[in-house]
């Protein structure tokens, strides 16, 4: 259960072996000072208040300040380092759960899910970083105390050994069956979350849809139940929990009064004197409470094992695109496109979705692809700037096998638009030069007047610095895809891909885009994915993709003449004279 723990913990806390070393050996020191007092204590009772020795009580006295003195600093000093140490750790695990997840390609985002992603890089992390720090500021002494109070114990009445021995077994017996119980519910609790963060994830998400339909009581009742698996075990954990420290403390309270009923007898007999039985007493609580600090760390361990096994599983998970070895990092040509033989099937997948797709796109020509949904357009799309790796064959841009392209030039040639805009929270600007943080104001607005959106951002307050809500939920869908356009269009890349980017415009906003368009691409290769024919009839090349294969390729009046698939869908949106012109 503890191994993928183990890893993470050695993974990620190496860097932090001197600020370590510096914890436990101010718990170590702490804890010597702790084991000293109840002697220091006992020697006065025994020595000084039985003797009526003044001089004794104040000196011993005196010694028992600094050393509790000593104790405090030690402490204090170790719970800034272990703190120092716990943020750090968990800094350092969230970043490295952010790098791998940056660079998954579709195929592991998608089986992870968003929701699930999430909840591991700060519910997980911050379970593991708890542990870190409790085991940092508390438990590092714990066994310390545990056997130095057995030893110093002994030393004042070997008699009673057997209540030590006693109480411990009776707190380690019932805590094992505690927590033997805890953990399943641990495991189940951290999917109760990810099911919870899903479900408020796609209601906030599909707000407008759910309000649409008129589906709030659904949505409403679908959210009590994840809502309330989730309650119900944080209850049934929360019970456990809450029994465990009354068993502590009972076995705390039964044990002091078996050492005073016990001890009276011992001293009655003389074996031992009253500072003694106060210093077993003392000691015995002491072994008792770091043995609570332990029920404490163990109560921990199940649930941050669950949860750093879902953090190992994230790190360990390598993406199915893998960058080169041996990356080409500059190419002769510019905005050259070819596919051969390609073909693609998804992961537990009966069928491919694509097969054998060749064709070729070159530098001032316009591709188009048209097809019925689920023809897998936007799959094929997507090889290009390889968010997938292709099944078979070979995806060539500027002539070389994109798995051997340097990822970074393989993306500063290809822009593409996706199918569902995303914009980021921040202002028009800042969301324009995700494509180019160099970009100046004129190229921004350049880009803009091309895609057809100056002048909704010169009536927005603050122009280009007008803000943009997490996912661009302030601004129309139309206006959406406008500046996801102008965002590509301030990249300059060779290769534009545009999938289905025109859906949420008007037709005359459409052509009038199309237009500009042609003028700013007139040098660069186009990649067109359409659902509209008036969209695509003017492309030099029209691809006609039906259950993902080639069924026609030419251009509009060749594709009437030769495909039916292509006559239907321009009778299905034209008129005879539409299509006729």
């Amino acid at each position: 259960m503890t191994y993928p723990l183990n890893r993470l913990l050695v993974r990620h806390l190496r860097p932090y072996g001197g600020l370590l070393v510096g914890v436990v050996l101010l718990q170590f020191a702490a804890t010597l000072a702790s084991l000293f007092l109840p002697t220091l204590n006992a020697s006065i009772i025994d020595q000084g208040v039985a003797k009526g020795d003044t001089a004794y009580i104040w000196s011993h006295g005196g010694i028992m300040l600094g050393v509790s003195l000593v104790q405090v600093i030690c402490q204090i000093s170790a719970v800034l380092l272990g703190s120092m140490v716990a943020m750090g750790f968990g800094r350092d695990t969230r970043a490295a759960i952010f790098s791998r997840v940056l660079s998954f390609s579709s195929r592991e985002v998608n089986r992870f899910g968003a929701p699930s992603l999430i909840t591991r890089n700060t519910n997980d992390v911050q379970q593991v970083q708890m542990l870190v720090l409790m085991t940092c500021i508390m438990i590092l002494g714990a066994p310390i105390t545990m056997v130095g109070g057995v030893i110093m114990a002994l030393r004042n009445d070997w008699h009673m050994a057997w209540l030590i021995v006693v109480a411990v077994a009776a707190l380690g017996l019932s805590i094992g069956l505690l927590v033997s119980r805890m953990v399943p519910l641990f495991q189940s609790m951290q999917k109760r979350i990810d099911v919870l963060n899903r479900v408020l994830r796609e209601q906030i998400s599909g707000i407008r849809v759910v309000r649409a339909f008129v589906r709030e009581p659904y949505e409403a009742t679908r959210f009590a139940e994840a809502n309330g698996d989730l309650t119900r075990t944080a209850l049934n954990v929360g019970r456990l929990m809450a029994s465990m420290f009354p068993i502590v403390m009972l076995i705390l309270n039964v044990s002091s009064v078996a050492v005073l009923w016990f001890g009276a007898a011992q001293i009655d007999a003389d074996h031992i004197q009253v500072g003694q039985l106060t210093a077993f007493l003392q000691y015995l609580m002491q072994i008792l409470m770091s043995g609570m600090m332990a029920v404490m760390m163990i109560v921990m361990v199940p649930r941050a094992a669950v949860c750093a096994d879902r953090i190992m599983e994230v790190l360990d998970t390598d993406s199915t695109v893998v960058p080169p070895a041996d990356p080409i990092r500059t190419v002769s040509s510019h905005g050259t496109v070819s596919l051969s033989g390609v073909g693609f099937t998804y992961p537990g997948a009966d069928s491919a979705v694509l097969q054998d797709i060749s064709f070729a796109m070159e530098p001032g020509r316009t591709t188009a692809i048209i097809g019925s949904t689920g023809s897998g357009k936007t799959t094929l799309v997507n090889l290009l700037p390889r968010l997938y790796d292709a099944s078979q064959g070979t995806v060539r841009v500027d002539g070389v096998d994109v798995r051997r392209l340097d990822p970074e030039l393989l993306w500063s040639r290809v822009g593409l638009v996706p199918q569902k805009p995303y914009l980021f929270t921040g202002t028009v600007a800042s969301n324009l030069r995700y494509g180019n943080p160099d970009a100046t104001d004129e190229e921004l607005w350049h880009a803009l007047e091309v895609a057809q959106a100056r002048d909704f951002v010169e009536a927005m307050p603050g122009r280009l610095e007008a803000p943009i809500a997490q996912g661009g939920t302030n601004v129309s869908g139309g206006q959406r895809q406008r500046l996801s356009i102008a965002r590509a269009l301030v990249r300059r890349p060779d290769v534009y891909i545009f999938d289905d980017s025109f859906s949420a415009l008007d037709v005359t906003t459409d052509a009038r885009l199309r237009a500009a368009l042609a003028r700013e691409t007139a040098e660069q290769a186009v990649l067109i994915v359409g659902q509209r024919v008036s969209t695509i009839a003017g492309a030099d090349q029209i691809l006609v993709l039906e259950d993902g294969r080639i069924v026609g390729r030419g251009t509009h009046d060749e594709l009437l003449a030769s495909t039916p698939t292509y006559a239907e869908i321009v009778e299905s949106q034209l008129s005879a004279e539409e299509a006729a012109a």
